[in-house]
């Protein structure tokens, strides 16, 4: 059975270059690495997963655990966040909540139990007191749970502000912001702050709408979106804010014989890969999904090197135009 030593030897490398390339720590050129693992497939070796962690005192293990994989932002989260972990050598332990505190909390004890090396939480069902002893790196997405506990999010008030303006430049003169449930302690909920701003700024009349409390149960879009629609007929402008909710909205309007973006002009947030393939596609707020991953993924590493990092991680969004708007 082949050997660390063996595949150092053959590749013309120290056994601590092997090592650092196994486990992901230091520099290593591209090249190097190559090599290395090029050996050690030509040589069949398999270094012992187990006796690793227990060196280390590390499982490469990330807890991943979100309200819904199901739903599209989630979905193409845990896709970027898996790339991102197995690029600093984690592989991830992905769990669905489904807003459920007592599965949530199952989770979390379930991933103590593994010894996972961090968590990060893209569900906060939870009173904050119980993150803080979690006694794991946690990375937090979309909601600060406290000052020592690192977060990240993208521009929340930003895309609010550049949604509302979008629909009041397009001349829209009553506008009607559909959101998740304001009661949860979300950053997402800026983006209903910066509507109400934009709209009384510049004197646009409006109207709010919030989801029940599971903000992820679409069932309740269409009747949600089907009685505003009814209750307002003058609606000619709508910010969602999530591409799922918008979605639902372009369909209500085409039943009820209003046409987008002609009647109805209506803009999203995410810029889900779906948000395009609509039609008309989706005007929306892209969130930078990629970039948010790899920063979460690369705090869990800081936290573990116990090297600095900024608690406050907040990421520039972007406008995308299309044709429902």
């Amino acid at each position: 059975m082949a050997t660390i030593n063996d595949v150092a030897l053959k590749a013309g490398v120290s056994v601590t270059t092997v090592s650092r390339v196994l486990n992901n720590r230091g520099y290593i050129s591209e090249a190097t690495r190559r090599k290395v693992y090029e050996c050690m497939d030509e040589l069949g070796y398999r270094p012992n997963e187990i006796a690793r962690s227990l060196l280390k005192k590390q499982s490469n293990l990330i807890g991943l655990i979100l309200p819904s994989v199901s739903h599209p932002f989630f979905g193409e989260l845990a896709t970027h966040l898996e790339y991102y972990a197995h690029q600093y050598g984690f592989k991830l332990l992905l769990c669905n909540s489904l807003l459920d505190p007592n599965k949530e909390r199952e989770y979390i004890d379930m991933m103590k139990r593994n010894r996972v090396d961090g968590i990060i939480m893209g569900s906060h069902t939870l009173e904050v007191g119980e993150y803080k002893h979690i006694n794991r790196p946690v990375v937090t997405m979309d909601r600060r749970i406290g000052d020592n506990i690192p977060f990240v999010a993208s521009d929340n008030y930003r895309g609010g502000e550049l949604a509302t303006k979008l629909l009041v430049g397009k001349g829209c003169k009553k506008i009607a912001h559909i959101c998740g449930n304001l009661e949860l302690n979300l950053l997402a909920n800026q983006r209903s702050e910066a509507f109400k701003n934009v709209v009384n700024q510049s004197g646009t009349d409006h109207v709010m709408i919030q989801t029940d409390m599971n903000v992820f149960d679409q069932s309740q879009y269409e009747r949600i979106i089907e009685e505003l629609l009814q209750q307002h007929p003058d609606i000619d402008g709508v910010f969602a804010t999530s591409d799922i909710i918008a979605a639902f909205v372009v369909q209500i309007c085409r039943r009820l014989g209003k046409d987008v973006p002609r009647d109805v002009r209506v803009v999203g947030y995410d810029d889900v890969n779906a948000a395009s393939w609509m039609f008309p596609s989706l005007s929306t707020i892209r969130q930078p999904i990629e970039a948010m991953s790899r920063l979460a993924i690369d705090l869990i590493q800081r936290q573990l090197d116990e090297s600095e990092f900024d608690y406050h991680n907040i990421l520039p969004v972007e406008l995308i135009e299309r044709e429902s708007t």
